[in-house]
């Protein structure tokens, strides 16, 4: 029997607010020492009473905004009650049946070549608990986390492969830094992700028994867990034998899932309304003025920059990558005035070696958008050529420097007299009398490394192929 995978994700979006939730803690505290960073507030102290961090609702409108959700005028806090080491109240401040937003969806494009629609069925907010880790035969408890604030998104199952799965993270990722609401890294664990997997003969309209994947830290974890979880059920069904609703842990050392326990239901955590807490109402004025800037999305503009500039679409699938580099082309396609290919090729090739070995954003580059319009212009004018341009890159970058102010200063101008270059020609093969004749006697080669000599003599200002060809003439 053919069968086909059913799967939902549940992701919890660490928001890089600068406090906590409810108290006024450091949201990040990554590089501090085990409980150091916690309050009576979130630690769970007796008698204390939380307050709601009002940047956590506004970059929560943000999400549903971007995932076109319904943000509901009125949402509630609940109390989800279950025992764990690293909860210190015994409970977690969440919301349930009345969240932030509900619905929406994210229209995910598939390497395969079509788009999977992705609905969401709830987006709320909540605080995280604890972490803990066994260290030298002991479990240890770390509070730092306790009342970072968070949005989980909760998915119908309507992802179908574990590639699918990778494909949204992705993109959920890449939407997240876009907005600007989060860091998005896994590995710092500001965006976690639990699977949940079940299994169903191909064109059946029911659902079997699901397990959720835990402790899943990177995309490439989620699609090998859930690729490895497809199978185990198949070979579960194959043999005639049921397959539970168990929560499962991934261990990455040995890319192996692991029973943790049986899968919880929602009547588990006795849900009932956070009583020190207010509702959050959300008026009009407030809605519009959080998203009276809301920015076209990365999908959005990736489509455009395809249809508007002409861009080919690994074009424009690298520039819309990241927001500020999305901003940067557009400022320097109008700066330009010419082909936008021009400036994406420069970008793509050229810029991005910059962006990668600094680890900076776009925005924070000393060669601005200007700066890279100027470049091309002046070696589509033969000012300069390709490779001054591409060496004239770094050196605004360090300096700040215009790149005609660096041209004139290091006179790096282009020689496009004839006479000049022929000239030192002459010289590079009078003094090279062996390669001569080895070039003459086929080692056609060798033409490079005549190039070379010249260009390295003139520091690098003729046109090589003007060299060239000059060169061609002289040794007939």
């Amino acid at each position: 029997m053919d069968y086909e995978p059913v799967i939902g994700l549940e992701t919890h979006i660490q928001l890089n607010t600068q406090t906590k939730i409810f108290c006024s803690c450091k949201a990040d505290s990554w590089v501090a020492q085990p409980n150091t960073n916690i309050c009576p507030v979130c630690s769970g102290m007796p008698g204390v009473l939380p307050v709601l961090n009002k940047m956590v609702v506004e970059k929560g409108i943000l999400l549903a905004k971007a995932m076109k959700s319904d943000i509901q005028d009125e949402s509630f806090f609940d109390r989800k009650n279950y025992f764990y080491p690293d909860l210190p109240k015994g409970y977690q401040i969440s919301q349930f049946d009345r969240p932030l937003a509900r619905g929406g969806y994210m229209d995910v494009p598939v390497p395969a070549g079509y788009i999977r629609r992705v609905t969401i069925w709830k987006m709320h907010m909540e605080e995280d608990a604890g972490k803990t880790k066994n260290e030298f035969g002991r479990r240890l408890i770390d509070f730092n986390r306790c009342g970072v604030p968070l949005i989980e998104l909760v998915t119908a199952p309507d992802i179908r492969t574990a590639d699918e799965a990778a494909q949204y993270l992705i993109r959920l990722r890449q939407l997240l830094r876009w907005i600007g609401i989060s860091e998005a890294d896994m590995e710092r664990g500001h965006l976690r992700c639990d699977a949940n997997v079940s299994i169903r003969p191909v064109g059946a309209d029911y659902l079997n028994p699901k397990t959720e994947i835990k402790n899943v830290n990177s995309i490439d974890a989620v699609k090998d867990a859930i690729e490895k979880e497809i199978g185990r059920q198949k070979r579960e069904y194959e043999a005639g034998r049921k397959v539970e609703a168990w929560t499962l842990e991934w261990d990455e050392d040995t890319q192996t899932l692991k029973k943790m326990r049986s899968k919880e239901t929602e009547a588990d955590y006795r849900y009932f309304r956070e009583p020190d807490l207010l509702p959050v109402l959300l008026d009009n004025e407030w809605k519009e003025r959080i998203l009276a800037n809301f920015p076209e999305l990365p999908l959005d503009r990736r489509a455009r920059f395809i249809s508007e500039y002409g861009l080919p679409e690994y074009d424009a699938e690298i520039l819309t990558g990241e927001r500020s580099l999305a901003d940067y082309f557009e400022a320097a396609v109008e700066f330009y005035g010419g082909d936008p290919k021009r400036i994406s090729n420069w970008l793509i090739n050229d810029v991005m070696r910059l962006l990668n070995s600094g680890g900076i954003p776009a925005r924070d580059l000393k060669l601005t958008p200007r700066y890279l319009s100027e470049v091309v212009r002046l070696v589509d004018s033969n000012k300069i050529n390709v490779s001054t341009g591409k060496s004239l890159l770094e050196k605004i970058n360090s300096t700040g420097k215009s790149p005609n102010a660096i041209v004139s200063d290091e006179g790096l101008a282009q020689v496009s007299d004839d006479q000049s270059i022929r000239l030192v020609i002459k010289e590079v093969l009078a003094e090279s009398p062996q390669e001569v004749a080895n070039y003459k006697n086929g080692k056609i080669t060798l033409m490079g490394w005549f190039v070379g000599q010249v260009m390295k003599r003139m520091r690098g200002k003729p046109d090589p192929l003007v060299v060239k060809t000059i060169l061609e003439d002289l040794l007939k």
